[in-house]
């Protein structure tokens, strides 16, 4: 239906663009170079025919593809992000398309220690004959969430070259800054007007997932007593120590990232910083069902109030803030989301599987602003880190798929 080209010049253009995120910067977007993608977006929108693409000053873009159906069928949104993990360089990407991969290792070039391995990999068990996109070896690719750009931005052009092809309105979203928690923070509902979305940020081909992490922040600031180093006996108590103590109390077998799998939430500390006088330690928190998220800041709670009770001339602050929430409570509200989109992939010859996400999307908050949102595979691997891939043929089936999704809800309209 949509040629493999289609969709692979335009994701080996768009990776080429350095789109960042940056946690630390209080600006929106985050990086002024998320809207040089967001430009390039616009004007390829604007070429297929979308007279009414935009990139507004938040550096969110926005287009909608015009019913070709009589009937009347609910707005659908397709979204995807444009920046790229502040956990690995995505300046100066260099794509490398390895074509009919025959199985074994694919070895990076410009790092020969980077090497892809089924064992590590093992969805390229499935890849034989297809062609796999990497990187060099000195970046990330950025198929998250380039790959879901290049998708749409296909199935757009299929759409607007084809208005035989039945569907109601279509909105496109493209946002900024969803490696950083913000994704949807400057998202104007209104101005979107779609009733049901569909993120495209997903790992293996089939991949529906309805279901995330709920999630919490946790900071615990500690207040010690300074001293001179010289003269400190019976007198210092140092934040740092303390600090120290709390991560050192946290369960080493369970509830961390590295101990965990599948439905299993945790307790994961991410930074930790100060001076002897004060340090600050930066918690997430994870689990699918939000009293889970309770029990295990009391767990943390506990901890602190423990290792600090050894400290009497210290103090620590402990705050919480609500992050995103699992969107299952949203999509079970109505099943046909996923229906039509486990139909729209049959008919492209793809085998549906439903799928949990240990984390989050831009998806998750939106289903909360009133838009249910589910996410659908896009192909990417091996997120945020330089062994980042995505295939081609994937690619070229999720297009399809966002174009069978547009059908099928007109017919069942």
């Amino acid at each position: 239906m949509i040629p493999a080209e289609t969709v692979t010049d335009r994701f080996l253009k768009y990776v080429k663009i350095d789109t960042q995120s940056d946690p630390e910067s209080p600006t929106v977007p985050s990086t002024a170079k998320q809207k040089n993608l967001g430009k390039v977006l616009v004007e390829e929108l604007k070429a297929i025919g979308i007279k009414d693409a935009e990139l507004d000053e938040h550096g969110y873009v926005y287009a909608t593809i015009p019913a070709t159906s009589a009937k009347k069928v609910p707005v659908l949104c397709f979204c995807s992000h444009m920046d790229t993990s502040p956990d690995c360089s995505g300046a100066n990407v260099n794509p490398i398309i390895h074509k009919n991969y025959q199985g074994g290792n694919i070895q990076l070039p410009n790092d020969k220690t980077q090497v892809l391995t089924p064992a590590a990999h093992p969805d390229l068990l499935n890849q034989k004959g297809n062609d796999i996109v990497t990187a060099d070896g000195t970046t990330l690719l950025g198929a998250d969430n380039k790959a879901g750009l290049a998708e749409i931005m296909a199935a757009a052009e299929y759409l607007m070259k084809h208005p035989e092809v039945k569907h109601g309105v279509i909105r496109i979203l493209f946002t900024p800054d969803e490696e950083i928690g913000r994704g949807v923070d400057k998202v104007d509902m209104k101005k979107l007007g779609a009733q049901f979305g569909y993120t495209m940020d997903g790992e293996s081909l089939g991949h529906i997932e309805a279901e995330n992490f709920s999630a919490d922040a946790v900071v615990i600031t500690i207040t010690g007593v300074s001293a001179h180093p010289g003269f400190a006996k019976g007198q210092m108590e140092s934040a740092i120590k303390i600090a120290s103590a709390i991560v050192d109390k946290l369960p080493n077998h369970k509830l961390s990232p590295e101990s965990t799998e599948g439905m299993e939430g945790f307790v994961h500390p991410t930074s930790i910083s100060g001076s002897i006088e004060q340090a600050t330690i930066k918690f997430i928190i994870r689990d699918f069902v939000t009293h889970g998220l309770a029990e295990k800041e009391n767990l943390l709670h506990e901890i602190a109030e423990k290792v600090i009770s050894h400290y009497p001339n210290s103090k620590y602050e402990f705050k919480i803030t609500e992050q995103y929430r699992n969107m299952k409570v949203e999509i079970d509200k109505h099943p046909q989301i996923i229906k039509y989109a486990e139909e729209a992939m049959i008919r492209a010859g793809i085998k549906p599987h439903m799928q949990s996400i240990r984390g989050g999307t831009d998806g998750a908050r939106l289903s909360f602003m009133g838009m249910p949102c589910p996410n659908i595979f896009a192909g990417e691997h091996a997120f945020h880190g330089k062994q980042e891939w995505v295939s081609v043929q994937d690619m070229q089936k999720a297009a399809e798929t966002i174009v069978n999704i547009c059908g099928v809800w007109e017919e069942h309209s």
